[in-house]
């Protein structure tokens, strides 16, 4: 052919700024003998040619140059001015008589009129060290006919301009002219398809080949939409070590008017195997000649049709885990009792129990604190401690979630610590597992570190980049500076409680102020909040204002005398309406920001459990008298934790919030009706339940349409990689976690980016 078309059998895999990552493997695939549906490439100097000719480049550069990316509205209107004009321009002639001519042949080799072909995106980044570009511009399937084939290549043209990819450019300040080639390649109306990994994902290991599969096309694997089978298979003789049989009630398949269609499965079908023994030999042999081909771990995409197996797709596999060194025998262990793996971690220490907050000073430092439960007043006596362990209290408690902050070793709803453990005991907190040992029963070498994202290639830690952005859960000041020379993007969600127990000394808030002590208490707060903000400035910090309940106002020295008793504090008095019924104190906390913010002003104000419109128009109010929303900048975010904030973000918008941050702990259980701090309860309280997930993408959803920034600060996307998955198809601009999971959480984040992105040209046609 010539400069602008090239047929696979011509490429190699060093041809990337020809073809294009995609492109390039394709062609090294096709030369290397192995089975690939035939087709061809439309070239980068394609590409070059139609912006070269419609005077594109400058304009293109201006507006990329101009826009700020953290700004949505200014982003998405950038990247629709780019788009549009690229749909619009016309092809050279030169590109189009060639395309016309690579879209003939192709049709002729296989004896039809008019081929249907998959059109897909092949960016001369892609593919490469920068994985988390792959898959990120458009891709179409089921195109044919000449002028189809034509808007289609201007379409992935244009998704090169897509405001996630130039969010990604600029972010990571990538020099030069982006620039694409496109894949035309004949569809496989495939009866089973799938993909397969080279080595097992999940743990690194080496010598096993993971396949997932489904009947009909491949989108419903990638996509997640049905539950695939799933295959592990020994890489040096091909023998199967495990078969799981998914529930596949549908597939996708293509009729004859080139339309993906849904066919409904019967029972007896969908629930059972897709690759009989042959087909599974024929995958996972195609899966390690792919491998042995390229030197080094892939992730493949296959499919069957008419009973011959093909190579779709093949990539690196950029980011995979690393199998931990098995730790040395551990002697005999006695269990004592076991609970909630709160926090991880494993400590050896003598046994401290304490049941009130008034025995505290006979805790000494490195000993085990048992107690039935912990309160905000509790966090210097957990400092001192090697471990904690309670009696009652889910993953959402106060003390498995101030353990996790601190790093510290917490097992929760044991129900029988206090009474089965004994002052001067000598035993192990195995917190990982939940479980506390007789004795010193810790292995004889220490447990390995969980395992990382690594660079397959370079067997070193990775850095990754993802779009949606990662921020930390704080709360402690001795924690700021270290923490914030981690790789996130600033602090989502600082809890005012740690400083402000700290500020007060143990006093109630409202007999500071009655004393005429409020001087004291803005003073030692802004000299706390100072460090986090100098810490991570200029990266965004996000103060949650106090969100004291009764209950723990009340442990307060002078407690007593400001604060009612309530059956039911969870859902009392607290968050906003505090600071209705009481502003004083929350006029303190006020002061405490605008004070800090003329020195740093990437500290901005977040409300906790905001019930109702009039209380944010109140607190509003307030916000506005003490002058923070006149300074340059500032920004009001509001807690998503009452499900009532889903029918109250227009007014939330109109009043000038700046973003919301989903609390999912507080949200799950207000969405189920049960006590998240009930043990009995625990099995049932599940942030994946439906009703939750709903309510959350309506949010989500919603913040999208007002243009809000959204957020989440749960725990759930650190634990469940398809919930990470699950709030980035939504949208969310960010999450907050601890600081313990900061690195496996960027790790989910980053894999349920790539397989959305992977996913985006084989759903294009949905879009």
């Amino acid at each position: 052919m010539d400069d602008y078309v090239r047929w696979f059998a011509e490429l190699e895999k060093g041809d990337t700024p020809v073809a294009g990552g995609k492109g390039a493997n394709l062609g090294e695939m096709t030369r290397a003998g192995l089975p690939v549906p035939p087709g061809f490439v439309v070239t980068a100097a394609a590409y070059r040619a139609f912006i070269d000719q419609g005077a594109l480049r400058d304009q293109i550069g201006r507006r990329i140059a101009e826009v700020d990316i953290d700004d949505r509205a200014a982003l998405d209107a950038a990247a629709e001015f780019i788009q549009s004009r690229i749909r619009d321009a016309a092809m050279p002639d030169v590109v189009l008589r060639a395309l016309d001519a690579a879209y003939g042949e192709l049709s002729r080799r296989d004896g039809v009129g008019e081929m249907l072909v998959a059109v897909r995106s092949s960016a001369t980044m892609e593919d490469t060290e920068q994985a988390s570009f792959a898959g990120m511009n458009r891709s179409f399937l089921n195109v044919r006919g000449g002028p189809a084939l034509a808007q289609s290549v201007k379409d992935v043209w244009a998704s090169l301009y897509s405001p996630r990819v130039i969010y990604y450019r600029k972010r990571l300040d990538l020099g030069g002219e982006p620039e694409i080639a496109v894949i035309v390649q004949k569809m496989a109306n495939s009866a089973k398809s799938g993909v397969g990994f080279s080595v097992d994902p999940a743990t690194g290991d080496a010598n096993r080949i993971v396949i997932e599969a489904a009947f009909g096309l491949g989108e419903v694997v990638v996509g997640g939409q049905v539950e695939p089978d799933h295959y592990e298979v020994s890489k040096p003789d091909l023998a199967v070590t495990e078969l799981r049989v998914g529930h596949k009630p549908f597939m996708l398949t293509c009729d004859e008017a080139g339309n993906n269609i849904r066919v409904d499965l019967p029972p007896e079908r969908a629930d059972g195997r897709v690759l009989d023994d042959g087909e599974l030999h024929a995958v996972a042999e195609l899966v390690r000649r792919d491998e042995a081909h390229y030197h080094t771990p892939q992730d493949v995409e296959w499919a069957i049709e008419d009973g011959r197996t093909f190579l779709v797709q093949s990539r690196p596999i950029t980011t995979r885990r690393v199998p931990a060194e098995k730790a040395a025998a551990a002697p005999r262990r006695v269990e004592l009792l076991h609970g909630l793996n709160a926090s991880p971690g494993a400590a050896v220490g003598r046994v401290r129990v304490i049941r009130e907050i008034a025995d505290a000073d006979a805790l000494l430092p490195g000993e085990i604190l048992v107690a039935p439960m912990t309160s905000p007043d509790w966090v210097p006596l957990m400092r001192r401690a090697a471990a904690l362990v309670t009696d009652s209290g889910g993953m959402t408690s106060h003390a498995a979630i101030v353990s996790r902050e601190m790093g510290l070793p917490c097992i929760v709803g044991t129900r029988q610590a206090t009474a089965v453990l004994k002052d001067g005991m000598l035993v192990t907190v195995d917190a990982t597992g939940g479980t506390v040992f007789e004795g010193d029963s810790m292995p004889s070498a220490p447990p390995a570190a969980p395992p990382r994202p690594e660079s397959a290639a370079a067997g070193v830690p990775q850095r990754l980049v993802t779009a949606t952005k990662l921020m930390v859960n704080l709360g402690e000041p001795d924690k700021a500076r270290e923490v914030a020379a981690r790789h996130v993007d600033g602090v989502g969600l600082l809890r005012a409680e740690f400083m402000l127990l700290s500020a007060l000394q143990g006093t109630h808030p409202r007999r500071l102020i009655a004393e005429g002590r409020s001087g004291e208490f803005v003073d030692r707060m802004a000299e706390q909040l100072r460090i986090f903000a100098q810490a991570f400035n200029p990266r965004p910090v996000i103060y949650r204002s106090t969100d004291f309940r009764t209950n723990e106002f009340r442990g307060l020295a002078g407690g007593e005398q400001f604060e009612p008793h309530e059956e039911n504090p969870m859902i009392g008095l607290r968050g906003a309406y505090r600071y209705v019924h009481d502003p004083e104190p929350f006029k303190c906390e006020l002061e405490v920001l605008k004070r800090v913010r003329q020195e740093y002003s990437n500290l901005h104000l977040m409300l906790p459990f905001v019930r109702t419109g009039s209380e944010l128009h109140a607190c509003k109010r307030l916000i506005d008298e003490s002058g923070l929303t006149d300074q340059r900048d500032f920004q009001l975010w509001v807690m998503a934790e009452v499900p009532s904030i889903a029918y109250w973000l227009d007014e939330y918008a109109a009043l000038g919030v700046a973003g919301v941050s989903i609390g999912s702990n507080d949200l799950t259980q207000l969405v189920l009706g049960l006590d998240r701090d009930n043990e009995t309860l625990a099995p049932i309280f599940d942030e994946r339940d439906r009703a939750v997930t709903g309510t959350i993408q309506a949010i989500i959803t919603a913040c999208r349409r007002l243009g809000l920034r959204s957020s989440i600060c749960g725990q759930a996307p650190s634990v469940h990689p398809e919930y990470a998955e699950m709030l980035v198809r939504f949208g969310i601009d960010s999450i907050s976690v601890n600081p313990d999971v900061i690195e496996q959480t960027r790790y989910n984040v980053a894999a349920a980016e790539q397989r959305i992105l992977l996913d985006a040209h084989r759903s294009a046609a949905a879009d």
